[in-house]
């Protein structure tokens, strides 16, 4: 997941990781051009969070929850197609 110092969206993200016990990798790019412009290249997109289930890309904070609100996430969390 990149993200970026004093985001709400990304602290939303990681409270949802972790009430759903996940691990998760964070890629802090708020002082790193080199890997903002790897998310940028890898993403299409410029606003963090940007989110990875393995190798899927989910999107943002507001991907995740809809995810969750339609009950596709935790299958993916678990590494089966949502």
């Amino acid at each position: 997941m990149y993200t970026q110092a004093l985001c709400g969206y990304c602290s939303a993200a990681r409270d949802l990781l972790r009430a759903k016990q996940v691990e998760f990798t964070e890629i802090d790019v708020t002082l790193d051009p080199d890997k903002r412009k790897e998310m940028i290249e890898r993403t299409g997109r410029t606003t963090v969070p940007q989110i990875y289930i393995g190798d899927t890309h989910i999107g943002g904070y507001d991907d995740m929850a809809a995810l969750e609100r339609e009950e596709k996430l935790d299958p993916m969390l678990a590494g089966e197609q949502a």
